[in-house]
């Protein structure tokens, strides 16, 4: 594979598994010194020591765990280049707006939206005194299109990260900092599995809006 991001820096959060870690896999494949970020201590290091990176252990809700994370970044390898905020759940509790919590509504949106926001927050000067950087943010398909199945703070946590990643590349597009938002639909990670063990139909019904049938791979997104 092509070495083009050999001698960049990159962060992962949720690097541990899904999406995440196969984005860790991919940019250390093209050259990167990847950071892995993950609540799961065990996950985390494990995948870390696989691409021979630096592991963080980090509750992406907790701003000061997230400043320190990005500054360990800058003071092992010199720079952050990519900042892949990936971080997210999806709990059973979280469903139709008629039966969601308002706990299980706070919960989703600290830990799919304010960590984006607080991830996007404490890379953003690094970068800046860099004078390039990129930051991307996972956001989802029901940003744009709503939820074939409710999920209700999901929904709105990922259009909240589509909108911020936008008016942030508007931003700071100027200063060489890209900022963008990846829009997958449903991708065959443990979290969709999980969510979807006992209820096969409810899984069918995530494949109303995906033209080619199936699930994509989390390979298939750490390619975009």
């Amino acid at each position: 594979m092509a070495q083009r991001l050999d001698g960049r820096v990159a962060v992962i959060t949720g690097g541990g598994s899904g999406i995440g870690l196969a984005s860790v896999r991919r940019l250390a494949a093209e050259g990167a010194k990847v950071v892995v970020a993950d609540v799961n201590a065990v996950s985390g290091a494990a995948v870390a020591k696989e691409v021979d990176g630096l592991f963080i252990q980090v509750d992406v809700t907790e701003e000061t765990e997230v400043e320190a994370l990005f500054q360990a970044a800058v003071d092992a390898y010199g720079s952050v280049d990519v900042a892949f905020n990936n971080a997210g759940i999806s709990p059973p509790e979280d469903d139709s707006i008629l039966t969601t919590g308002i706990e299980a509504w706070q919960r989703v949106q600290q830990v799919n939206l304010t960590s984006v926001y607080l991830c996007c927050k404490h890379v953003l000067p690094h970068m800046r005194r860099q004078g390039r950087g990129s930051i991307i943010n996972t956001a989802s398909f029901v940003a744009v299109m709503g939820a074939a199945t409710s999920q209700i703070s999901y929904t709105a946590s990922k259009g909240g990260v589509l909108a911020m990643s936008r008016e942030l590349g508007v931003q700071f597009a100027r200063e060489g900092i890209r900022v963008n938002a990846l829009c997958p639909g449903p991708v065959n990670t443990p979290l969709l599995k999980e969510l979807f063990a006992a209820d096969p139909e409810r899984a069918a019904r995530r494949l109303v809006h995906v033209p080619i049938g199936r699930f994509a791979e989390p390979e298939e997104i750490a390619g975009a």
